[in-house]
Formats: C-alpha cells, sequence, structure tokens
C-alpha cells in the first residue's frame, strides 16, 4: 500500500495569465500559496487483474480504457500501468469533481501521478509532475485551463510563478519574516459561498475571450508583481489593498467570474473592514477570499455569519509519499 498527499492552493493574483494564448506573446505570472487541505489517494497492488477505482463512484473495471474519471484513466496511460490496482481518493473538502476554486482538480492529478510513480519504484521531481499534470490537463484531455494549478500544488509553498512564451515555467518561493507570514495567515480568511462552481464553463468564456482581455490581463501580472513585491517588503496593508483591485480587475474577464449574490457578500466583507478579497479559482461559486485586520475579523464574520468559514494554515510542501508499506 502506497499514499500520496498533496495540498490545495489559494491563488491572490495573476490568474489568466497561465494560458498559453496569453504567455506564448507575453510572460504570464502568478502568486499562490498551497494550504493544510489535502487530497489523499491511496493505492494497493491487487491479488487479481483489473483496475478498481474509489472516488465518489466505484469503478471496477478490465482495461483501463474503460475508466470513466478522465484524469485517473489518462494517469494510469501515461505511466504504462494496466491492470492488478485498486486506488482510492479521499479529501479534506469536497469530493474532486466538485468546485471548490482551491485547485482540487489538479491537486488529484498530481498526486495520482505520484503515488502510481512511486508504485513503480520511481521518484519523480515536483517539475516532472507538474509538466506531466499540465500534458494531461491541457494537451491530452483539451480543458480549458492554465498550468498555475498544477505548479502550485507540486512544488508547495507561497511562490511567485513565471509562465514564459518558451514553455518553460520558474517558481519562485517567497521567503517571509517568521511574524510576516504569521500575520499573514492570521488575516487570510476563507468563506465557502455553497456554489460548486463549473471551471469548464466558466474559463471556456474565458479562453475565448483571452485576445480581448490582453490589456487586462497585462495589468494583472503587473499586480502579481506588485503583490510580490508588497511580500518581500514584508508590507501587509498593501497586500490587501493590491487583493481589492485586482479583484475589479479579475471580474472583467468573465461574465461568470462573479454574480449579484458573490457580489453582495464582497461588499458587505468590505464595509466590515476587509482591505481587499476575491473569488477563488475560476469564479462562479467555490470560496471567498479576504485579507482581514485583526481588529475587523469579528464584524467581517458577523457580516458573513450565513457562509460557513474554513480555517487554514500554509502548507510549505507539496505533493508528497507520506506511507509505503508491505
Amino acid at each position: 500500500m502506497i499514499i500520496s498527499k498533496t495540498p490545495l492552493r489559494v491563488s491572490f493574483a495573476g490568474g489568466g495569465s497561465d494560458f498559453a494564448d496569453y504567455y506564448k506573446n507575453n510572460y504570464g505570472a502568478v502568486l499562490s500559496t498551497t494550504i493544510n487541505k489535502y487530497v489523499y489517494i491511496i493505492i494497493n497492488k491487487r491479488f487479481v487483474d483489473g483496475i478498481r477505482v474509489g472516488y465518489s463512484e466505484i469503478e471496477e473495471v478490465k482495461n483501463i480504457d474503460e475508466i470513466k474519471h478522465n484524469l485517473v484513466r489518462e494517469s494510469f496511460k501515461l505511466t504504462s500501468i494496466k491492470k492488478g490496482i485498486d486506488i482510492f481518493y479521499m479529501s479534506d473538502l469536497l469530493p474532486a469533481h466538485e468546485g471548490s476554486g482551491l485547485g482540487s482538480s489538479s491537486a488529484l492529478l498530481v498526486g495520482t501521478l505520484n503515488v502510481l510513480y512511486a508504485h513503480l519504484g520511481k521518484y519523480v521531481s515536483p517539475e516532472t509532475l507538474a509538466k506531466e499534470a499540465c500534458k494531461i490537463e491541457i494537451d491530452v484531455l483539451k480543458s480549458p485551463i492554465g498550468k498555475q494549478d498544477q505548479y502550485a500544488t507540486a512544488y508547495g509553498g507561497i511562490n511567485f510563478i513565471q509562465f514564459n512564451s518558451d514553455e518553460s515555467v520558474v517558481v519562485n518561493p517567497i521567503t517571509l519574516k517568521k511574524e510576516t507570514k504569521k500575520e499573514l495567515n492570521n488575516n487570510l480568511l476563507l468563506f465557502y459561498t455553497g456554489i460548486n462552481t463549473n471551471s469548464q464553463v466558466v474559463l471556456k468564456e474565458q479562453v475565448n475571450k483571452t485576445k480581448n482581455n490582453m490589456p487586462m490581463l497585462d495589468k494583472m501580472v503587473k499586480l502579481a508583481e506588485e503583490l510580490r513585491d508588497s511580500l518581500r517588503n514584508q508590507d501587509l496593508t498593501e497586500f490587501g489593498n493590491i487583493l481589492n483591485k485586482n479583484w475589479e480587475y479579475k471580474k472583467s474577464l468573465s461574465s461568470q467570474i462573479s454574480s449579484s449574490l458573490i457580489n453582495s457578500y464582497y461588499e458587505k466583507a468590505i464595509n466590515a473592514g476587509a482591505l481587499g478579497g476575491k473569488i477563488l479559482g475560476s469564479g462562479g461559486g467555490g470560496f471567498l477570499l479576504f485579507y482581514c485586520e485583526d481588529k475587523h475579523k469579528e464584524k467581517l464574520r458577523k457580516a458573513l455569519s450565513n457562509l460557513k468559514e474554513m480555517e487554514f494554515s500554509f502548507e510549505s510542501q507539496g505533493s508528497k509519499i507520506i506511507y509505503v508499506g508491505d
């Protein structure tokens, strides 16, 4: 038996610039962190042939081509594992097929590749896990997504990630003073909207509008750089203000990123003292993130009392194998 543990991520700024239609002309950049919420994947060798896959459904198949879960199926194909495997999925949050905005599908995919390679007795680097996850999601399955989630969850930590026109990706860790990191974590609050977003629908519109969105995406890349600099300067007030500006930019990328309900939640949070925030992931639902100083947090919680808050901490490590047994 082998178990992988892969963190989910929170993205702060730059989302959309990790699409090829953007970064092939201009470099893209995002700033994000992984958090202590995980996707766990358990794999075990079977006595009999065939494959059993357990997530919100149970699949029992004789051939990998029969696997309905596309991420699992393509992971088996890429690693050339054909039979004799049980593989099961668990998450700290929603089932992997539901939209949280926390990069759960990429975490599932990276974790699956990690555990399958471990089954083969191979160690693969975070770069390889991220590259192969991008290959499956973007090149094979043609999903309308970018590259940020795969790299964030494979590497772990708070990172400024740059996407270059030659398809190279540079992951730059952000080093913070211990007290600054603690204050940042303490001042970030997550609230679940109760709406499970369909990222495929939201992102398809965003991808189709990339050419028209180029000027706005240029601004968002600059904001990601400013956000990076605010952390390097230990200026968390500026961090919160930039989040607010980024949200105004992000909403313009697609008609489905926000809604009257999400806008009302955001307005309540700002009026309660939050400096800034955003909907996470593609938008349309999932989790709302806010930066709010300690003195205003209880007022913010009261303003959003009908939403479920999720406490979290930063996670410094990416996908890893946490158990190998006989």
